[in-house]
């Protein structure tokens, strides 16, 4: 039974650790609140996108003033992909988050030194994002065709 208690913190962590970490965590937390932001627009471009091939597969290729329109179909592919990626690095991006959030409650609950972590951690969140951001500007570059503008 010794070693369990070992591993317990002597003390609970105090206001001020606690009030220490918390204002260690607010830069995360508003990360997080953004990439949830960015995610919500990720998802909304992915279903119009869907949406969009879903109308032209639909099309008979009989159709003749409309049939022109499946040419479409290869460009709404590479924005698709474009916007899955970056909604998977946004993802990532906001669980390395909330994984800093919880390293820097803990480590402070068991009195560790979590820098180095949480460093990391937060470094790799921002590529992430950063690697998501970039995604979105290549699918927006393709995104406005002219065949958009047409029903």
């Amino acid at each position: 039974m010794q070693g369990v208690t070992a591993l317990l913190p002597m003390q609970p962590p105090s206001i001020d650790q606690l009030s220490r970490i918390i204002a260690t965590v607010a830069a995360p937390a508003f990360l997080l609140g953004a990439v949830a932001a960015f995610i919500s627009v990720l998802v909304s471009r992915i279903n119009r996108v869907v949406d969009r091939a879903q109308f032209l597969h639909g099309i008979v290729d009989g159709d003749s003033p409309k049939s022109y329109l499946k040419a479409d179909l290869p460009r709404l592919n590479r924005r698709a992909a474009l916007l899955n990626r970056a909604l998977l690095c946004a993802i990532v991006s906001a669980i390395l988050t909330a994984l800093i959030i919880i390293v820097a409650f803990v480590s402070a609950m068991f009195s560790m030194a979590h820098e180095y972590g949480v460093a990391i951690l937060f470094v790799s969140a921002l590529v992430l994002f950063c690697l998501s951001l970039i995604d979105l500007a290549r699918e927006a570059r393709i995104a406005l065709h002219d065949n958009d503008l047409k029903v």
